[in-house]
């Protein structure tokens, strides 16, 4: 076994007995660099990537391959899960090389970390070659592939602010922007299967978030009703797990038919907030049944046993991609004889196959009432059908080998998650859904912050690598909503306590947007700023509606002093791109129609908190207490009325209007764009 056999990460565990002589990422490895004068291979993958598996086989478990790697080269292994900073960089160079970046990703580095050559996933002759000709490369000219290094090392410290002329200040909003960004992005729509109109098809939950907002808050119903039909597409799709609930990262089809099967945690925290909102506005089953599948099987399948959620499912299962979630017809026929003509009908399948080897995806193209009338039954009636064979099926599919897990548990995907189960709470009224995002931000606070400073992973009773933004702002958020919802002071008073650690540690005044990495925490050959979406909205954007919503709980100026300059850094971008910062595009519309600040104080008042709440209104945050209280800046001053009922205060910049009493008189009191 090598190094990495003392590693937590599944990823690194899974490379242990390769007989590549694999380092973690650290001085060690980066010292033999050095002395022996030797470049670095640094190979980025994480636990549920497909194409990571099968270099593994070809190549890093074959002795001819690590032997070359050995003599030639000073081998690395990480995971990106683990160390997403160290990724973002050299990502970065090998698309600064004209690259196509992806995982694994393969860079080549002189001793001193400056990487000259990469790529991505290689066959095993290609990789071979490739490792020959390297090696030969830097015996005869290392002084050449030092120039490259070097010039690939400047690209990599120009500041993102300075690459994409950015300068942070106070924007001029207009609506008529909002409107520019919603018509570019709706050209881009695929009007037959929903989505963005591109293959392969990720669902990208922060571009119909921000949408479905717009919508509500223009009225705009035929834009509410396409974010509703993607979110159907999606719903109906193989991408979606139609027996235990949960999405697959993205389908390799523009139907949303055949994913790649891994499931992450971060998607589907994203997911379950996004299908919740759905429901509230649209009271539409078929969302809430995504919610309530969604949630099962993340208590089913992820739940960590002191309320951590596990990082990711494999989409390989006996060395085969998706083998745990596919049928034969046979299989299906034995197994629910009678339910056969409507459940073929319903789930697209075939009796050679809609997939590869005989394999049937279950891909609804027809909707539920369709299929019961076709069939002469009510939808009651194919619903109690349906419930009954998934239930059936599941327990068969429940007996296959599993997929691999990704046991460990990260703090900003955790952060998501949270997110969503409290926004499912809210959709349902289920108190589980509740009960398992505050554990979870209990075991985010208790056993992932050490000695006051956040760590991104934990695995075997140990929390380490300290955190980074992505983490923060996920945390931050879900602990806002965390005090929304249970009327804790504590989980209001944690936000302000991370957001004032980013500020002191993340936030570069020169540029006024805060890094990635914490520069103080570890010396690496750049510090990087994210600012565009990926499919986690973008740190930064996180960041910056986070704390806008916090000035507005603490009434401290500091905060939106920030958030502000960030967006007026961002709004050229904005404008001119908006599919890759849809979540800043969320925060223009926040700040363009001001946020209600809902202050709710006496008797009752959790209850017309959660009347607020369950209805789904964008743009407002919500403070509670049954007594008058001063714990909370966005409650003080407020009181019930002369019974010691609870009156709701709906408040803009700190300046109330008349408190009322009843949800409608409250929403009436909202703002909507003119």
């Amino acid at each position: 076994m090598n190094r990495l056999q003392h590693s937590q990460s599944p990823y690194l565990l899974q490379h242990a007995h390769n007989p590549v002589d694999w380092f973690p990422w650290g001085a060690e490895a980066l010292r033999k660099a050095e002395v022996e004068n030797k470049p670095i291979l640094v190979s980025i993958g994480y636990s549920a990537c497909h194409w990571c598996h099968v270099m593994e086989r070809e190549s890093f478990e074959d002795q001819v391959t690590a032997d070359l790697m050995n003599e030639h080269f000073v081998c690395i292994k990480i995971d990106r899960e683990e160390r997403p900073d160290i990724d973002n960089i050299y990502m970065d160079a090998v698309q600064a090389m004209g690259l196509q970046g992806g995982w694994p990703l393969n860079v080549f580095l002189m001793p001193n970390q400056k990487p000259f050559y990469g790529g991505t996933y290689f066959p095993n002759l290609k990789w071979k070659q490739l490792l020959a000709n390297i090696a030969d490369a830097y015996a005869k000219h290392a002084d050449q592939l030092a120039e490259s290094a070097e010039g690939f090392g400047r690209s990599l410290n120009r500041k993102e602010t300075d690459k994409y002329g950015i300068s942070a200040g106070n924007p001029e909003l207009e609506a008529d922007d909002l409107v520019e960004i919603v018509a570019k992005l709706s050209a881009q729509f695929d009007p037959e299967w929903g989505g963005m109109n591109r293959i392969p098809k990720f669902p990208m939950p922060a571009i119909w978030d921000f949408l479905l907002d717009y919508a509500l808050l223009s009225k705009n119903e035929d834009l509410k009703a396409k974010v509703f039909f993607t979110l159907r597409k999606i719903g109906m799709g193989g991408i979606y797990d139609q027996l235990r609930g949960g999405f697959a990262r993205y389908s390799v089809d523009g139907e949303w038919f055949a994913p790649h099967f891994e499931k992450m945690l971060y998607d589907n925290g994203q997911l379950l907030d996004l299908y919740a909102k759905a429901y509230q506005v649209s009271k539409d089953s078929f969302f809430l049944e995504k919610v309530t599948e969604t949630v099962n099987w993340l208590e089913a399948e992820m739940l960590q046993e002191d309320g951590g959620f596990h990082a990711a499912q494999d989409a390989d299962s006996e060395g085969l991609e998706g083998k745990f979630y596919t049928w034969t017809h046979a299989e299906l026929a034995e197994i629910i004889p009678d339910e056969m003509p409507w459940l073929s009908k319903l789930y697209n399948l075939k009796p050679s196959g809609n997939w590869e080897e005989e394999g049937n995806i279950l891909f609804q193209t027809r909707s539920y009432s369709e299929v019961a009338g076709e069939f002469g039954m009510t939808e009651e009636v194919l619903f109690e059908k349906l419930n009954q064979v998934k239930a059936q099926l599941l327990q068969v599919r429940n007996q296959r080998i599993y997929p691999g897990k990704d046991d460990k548990i990260l703090a900003g995907w955790n952060g998501l998650m949270s997110a969503g189960l409290i926004q499912a709470f809210y959709a349902t009224g289920e108190k589980r859904m509740l009960e398992l995002a505050l554990k979870n931000l209990n075991f985010l606070k208790e056993k992932m912050m050490v000695d006051g400073v956040l760590h991104r992973v934990y695995k075997n009773g140990q929390a380490y690598t300290p955190a980074f933004l992505e983490d923060y702002s996920a945390l931050i958020r879900a602990s806002l909503m965390g005090f929304e919802a249970s009327g804790k002071c504590e989980w209001l008073d944690f936000a302000q306590q991370l957001a004032d650690f980013c500020i002191a540690e993340f936030y570069d005044e020169t540029d006024g947007f805060f890094f990635f990495n914490n520069p103080k925490a570890e010396k690496l050959i750049a510090n990087k700023k994210e600012l565009f979406d990926n499919v986690i909205p973008v740190s930064n954007s996180i960041m910056a509606r986070n704390l806008h919503r916090l000035s507005l709980f603490t009434y401290q100026k500091k905060y939106s002093e920030i958030a502000s300059k960030m967006l007026g850094g961002m709004k050229e971008l904005i404008l001119k791109e908006p599919g890759f910062l849809c979540n800043w595009a969320h925060f223009y519309l926040e700040s363009l129609i001001p946020t209600a600040e809902i202050g709710i104080v006496g008797q009752g008042a959790k209850l017309k908190a959660r009347e607020i709440q369950s209805a789904y209104f964008p743009n407002l945050i919500v403070g509670w207490s049954e007594i008058p209280t001063q714990t909370a800046p966005i409650l003080q001053g407020k009181t019930p009325d002369s019974s010691g009922n609870a009156l709701i205060y709906v408040c803009f910049d700190h300046a109330c209007q008349k408190p009322v009493s009843t949800l409608e008189e409250a929403a009436s009191q909202l703002p909507y764009l003119a």
